[in-house]
């Protein structure tokens, strides 16, 4: 059986790359007790052949994007990736630097918790956050 372990889907933030903000939570979530952490970049997810499998054989997908807001979120990458992630029942949570949804917001795309972060210091406290959570 394979171990169930978090799927990280980061993009970039303001003032890091993609890679430094999934660098940053998945350092986080090892120190919080998940060693192992399967990183994808945020828009090349969707394209990757095996991102379904990917997803159901996870724990738990973590979005982190730099803005989540409604707008922002209509058609985006994050915004598909939590509803596949709710209808194939793989709870998800998110990681921002700014939270623009509302609660009703958050319950629609089921997303178990939304934690504020902004730099690389706050990305890895959120990460060993989140590790308590799954």
């Amino acid at each position: 059986m394979i171990p169930l372990i978090p799927l990280l889907v980061a993009g970039p933030f303001a003032r890091l790359p993609a890679g430094a903000v999934a660098s940053a939570l998945a350092s986080g979530l090892r120190a919080g007790g998940w060693p192992e952490v399967d990183v994808c970049e945020l828009e090349d997810a969707l394209a990757e052949p095996d991102f379904g499998a990917r997803m159901r054989r996870a724990r738990a997908v973590v979005i982190a994007q730099r803005r989540l807001t409604e707008a922002a979120l209509r058609g985006s990458a994050a915004f598909e990736i939590a509803t596949r992630a709710r209808q194939a029942g793989v709870p998800c949570f998110a990681v921002t630097a700014r939270n623009g949804l509302s609660a009703f917001d958050a319950r629609i795309l089921d997303l178990q918790l939304v934690l504020q972060a902004a730099d690389a210091a706050a990305l890895r406290s959120a990460g060993h956050m989140l590790a308590r959570h799954l």
